[in-house]
């Protein structure tokens, strides 16, 4: 155990309290407006970039912006592993900047640029694309591998299950069920609720992840019966499409509750970094559904 896994473990537990938590996540819901919510959010730790006077919007992507930030912080105090382990979690925020970057190519108003640093795999070329072609072409010679295709849907699913493949070689056992139960959930949702055939590449991925069986699945019942048991989870009792809002909220609350199991180990290695990752990524979210529900007259619960 060197010095850095213990100060990055320790650094890791720590950041845990820039989170809002559940109970201030309510109250933070219960505002009257959303003005009113997003002035409130500034005077908490995700002061890092809300500000107020922004608009709901700008506030949920300030809410991520902080989020990357706390990962940028803990990457820099721990070891060359570590920091290369928190780099593939933090891949999802790649994800996101190339989302926008094809929102932008399609003529429409991208949402800002996340800003990487360290953490980013290839979006220093990506950056520079001007097509999708040349996006693929891209992430094909990268980390990310081929997506399969040049249009939209296909990088975009594509880079989601690279993302997916990669962190179940990363994370230990016990955030591993994170992944499988979050790809069945894609499926799901690709399949049974907006009714589309994976294409090619995206099924292979999907295969590997689940099993051939449960992707080509005929419906979510047949579905989850052949889910292998790290996937059976997040689609428990789930029989209809209009349900998964239901499922999904159930894959963050499990995240939530492992990520802190793994922060409550006594031990200095990776599994503080992936909890503490965990639980702060579920307190965005969270904030970010509060948030939404201010803005709407402050009815209504956080769950998560």
């Amino acid at each position: 155990m060197t010095a850095a896994w213990v100060a990055g473990s320790t650094r890791a537990r720590g950041l845990v309290r820039r989170g809002l938590g559940l109970p201030e996540a309510r109250r933070l819901a219960a505002r009257g407006s959303a003005a009113e919510a997003v002035a409130a959010l500034a005077a908490t730790p995700y002061c890092h970039d809300v500000r107020p006077g922004q608009s709901v919007p700008e506030a949920q992507w300030a809410v991520l912006a902080t989020l990357l930030w706390h990962l940028r912080v803990l990457a820099g105090w721990l070891p060359r592993e570590g920091g290369q382990l928190v780099r593939v979690l933090a891949r999802w925020f790649e994800i996101a900047n190339v989302d926008e970057s094809l929102c932008r190519l399609a003529g429409g108003p991208p949402d800002p640029e996340f800003v990487l640093g360290s953490l980013g795999t290839a979006w220093p070329r990506l950056r520079r694309c001007g097509t999708p072609g040349e996006i693929r072409a891209t992430l094909a010679a990268s980390p990310w591998g081929d997506p399969g295709g040049a249009g939209r849907r296909e990088i975009q699913l594509g880079m989601r299950l690279a993302w997916a493949e990669r962190l179940a070689d990363a994370v230990p056992p016990a955030a591993r069920t994170w992944v499988a139960g979050a790809t069945a959930l894609l499926v799901a949702r690709e399949r049974h609720a907006e009714g589309r055939d994976l294409p090619p590449g995206a099924r292979d991925r999907c295969e590997v992840l689940l099993g051939r069986g449960a992707v080509a699945a005929p419906s979510l019942p047949a579905m989850a019966g052949r889910l292998p048991a790290a996937a059976r989870w997040a689609l428990r009792d789930v029989s209809d499409p209009g349900e998964l809002w239901a499922a999904e909220r159930r894959w963050w609350r499990r995240v939530d509750e492992d990520g802190r199991a793994l922060l409550a180990g006594s031990g200095f290695s990776s599994d503080p970094v992936v909890g503490a990752v965990a639980v702060l990524a579920v307190d965005a979210h969270r904030v970010r559904a509060a948030l939404e529900l201010a803005a709407r007259g402050g009815g209504g619960d956080v769950l998560i």
